[in-house]
């Protein structure tokens, strides 16, 4: 069984004032999520700003979500690092706090051999019961996770059960389905290519724009899985403006501007990352306008 079928968000993590982490604004981003149709909550992914987190603060963050959503839809913790050691005790920790999945990124920086990604993955998955999500972003880690060694892990490692692919190369993800026969959920972590990877069997999107768009971004998925095909298409093509801007800085910087937009009031971002370029920040809000997203 599939963790979740159709649009989840990867969230991002408000911050106060002096940064420290906002529980109380996480829970209402939670709540909106829930009233517009999010199927999955993904906390502590790139999105949530989880490379600057503390380890208590990162793991107290999965914790607060569980709690929130209490089962209404599935909560699955982002608990990948460069370091496995790392990866097996946050994905520990976020078992016992009853998260639903764990979505793990490939090793970033170490550029690992495919060799060492397979023992990567199969060392945490092996170090819980929880079925695993794989990210591969190549764009952000530097290392990519090739068909083949997906291929092996699902095959050979009981709960690695599906990948988040942002590698933005369809032609990749086609091999990929095309080795593992299908036998995998497939979610795209691309908000410009979800319809694309759901014609090859997809099963939804790990999605940025969720956070901004949650009721859009699940109808998208609905209708294709609907049969509405043009619908989703539709929806899928308005979009792309709207994801043009949420990517024309990196990201979380585009989106957590996009958030507070919105009148979440869900602060500033820790450094390396600063505000948004003025002229970026403009392009942002009349993309959004333009979506018909209502600003604050």
């Amino acid at each position: 069984m599939a963790i979740f079928r159709g649009a989840g968000v990867a969230i991002i993590t408000p911050f106060k004032e002096n940064m420290e982490v906002n529980y109380e604004k996480l829970g209402e981003l939670i709540e909106y999520q829930i009233a517009n149709g999010t199927d999955s909550i993904i906390i502590c992914g790139t999105t949530g700003e989880a490379s600057t987190l503390t380890h208590e603060e990162h793991l107290e963050c999965i914790r607060y979500a569980i709690h929130k959503v209490n089962k209404r839809i599935p909560v699955i913790a982002g608990t990948g690092s460069n370091c496995t050691e790392t990866a097996v005790y946050l994905s520990k920790e976020a078992e016992k706090y009853g998260a639903d999945g764990l979505l793990v990124v490939t090793p970033y920086y170490n550029k690992a051999t495919q060799k060492g990604l397979i023992e990567h993955f199969t060392d945490v998955a092996k170090s819980v019961d929880l079925p695993i999500i794989m990210y591969n972003v190549p764009g952000r880690t530097g290392c990519n996770i090739l068909p083949k060694t997906v291929a092996h892990l699902v095959k050979n490692v009981d709960n690695i059960v599906g990948i988040k692919e942002a590698s933005g190369n369809i032609a990749q993800v086609a091999s990929l389905m095309n080795l593992t026969e299908g036998n995998i959920d497939l979610y795209s972590g691309n908000d410009d290519q979800i319809l694309p990877l759901l014609s090859l069997g997809g099963l939804g999107v790990i999605s940025v724009l969720s956070n901004i768009a949650p009721r859009e971004t699940h109808d998208m998925v609905a209708r294709y899985f609907e049969g509405d095909i043009k619908g989703s298409r539709e929806l899928q093509l308005k979009a792309i403006p709207l994801v043009e801007a949420l990517f024309c800085e990196v990201n979380p910087i585009p989106v957590k501007s996009a958030v507070n937009l919105m009148g979440f009031e869900a602060g500033g971002l820790r450094k390396p990352l600063t505000e948004m370029e003025p002229e970026n920040k403009e392009k942002l809000i009349k993309a959004m306008r333009e979506f018909g997203i209502q600003l604050a």
